[in-house]
């Protein structure tokens, strides 16, 4: 399948449209590792096949539950075949507990465990950082209307509810994770992006050991390995 021009490139990865498929995309999951809004910079080789592999396994898991995704189909080993949709300029942050930024906002130790699932929007836009926005301010600068945000809320929960299923049946905790969704042509809102370690805080049940992106943050070494066990898990568990 040929990849014509390349139509978006981010942290993470490019995207390219399809000359005989316009209404598709094709993504590249790269090798590149960022945090800090890109301040701080690495990679590891077979990253971008591992995140593809992760992000697949869990958008098919979540269609059997009924939440359906831009994927179409894996094709190569770091790339995917996807519907193509505009992008809702919003990161969905889901939190279970209290971790990273949220920890130092709010003066409190790692770990917490929240009363409800908290959900939280930051706007989608790398030059201001992507910063925390509330509901009112999405509505004022027409992000998007209070149908969708309700929409997107409901959604991320459902979403998490199962992934923490998902997790908990192989040994890991679901502390936080982000998402993206974009309205396909007919105007439905479906899941996108990607659902990976560069994006979730997963913590072994039983170790407490960080398997995710935080590992590349805070300079604790074995990062390939981390992702590798996520996905291994992953596919045992699913296949």
């Amino acid at each position: 399948m040929m990849k014509e021009n390349l139509l978006y490139e981010g942290k993470a990865k490019k995207i390219y449209s399809l000359p005989d498929f316009p209404e598709q995309v094709l993504v590249l999951y790269k090798n590149d590792l960022t945090a800090f809004n890109a301040l701080k910079k690495g990679s590891f080789d077979g990253k971008g096949s591992l995140n593809r592999d992760i992000t697949s396994l869990i958008f098919k898991y979540l269609k059997t539950q009924d939440i359906d995704s831009h994927w179409i189909k894996d094709i190569d080993q770091d790339q995917m075949i996807v519907r193509k949709v505009d992008i809702i300029p919003l990161e969905v942050v889901v939190r279970n507990k209290v971790a990273g930024s949220l920890a130092k906002k709010m003066g409190v130790d790692e770990g917490l465990d929240l009363k409800q699932a908290l959900v939280e929007f930051y706007f989608k836009k790398d030059e201001l950082g992507d910063p925390f926005v509330s509901e009112d301010q999405i509505i004022a600068f027409s992000i998007a209307d209070r149908k969708d945000i309700e929409y997107l809320k409901e959604q991320a929960g459902l979403i998490n509810e199962k992934l923490k299923i998902l997790f908990a049946e192989i040994g890991l905790s679901l502390v936080d994770f982000k998402i993206e969704f974009g309205k396909d042509k007919q105007g439905k809102i479906v899941l996108a992006d990607e659902i990976t370690p560069d994006c979730m805080r997963l913590w072994d049940h039983k170790t407490g050991e960080k398997l995710d992106k935080d590992r590349f943050r805070r300079d604790l070494g074995e990062v390939q390995e981390s992702y590798l066990e996520v996905y291994t898990r992953l596919k045992n568990y699913l296949a």
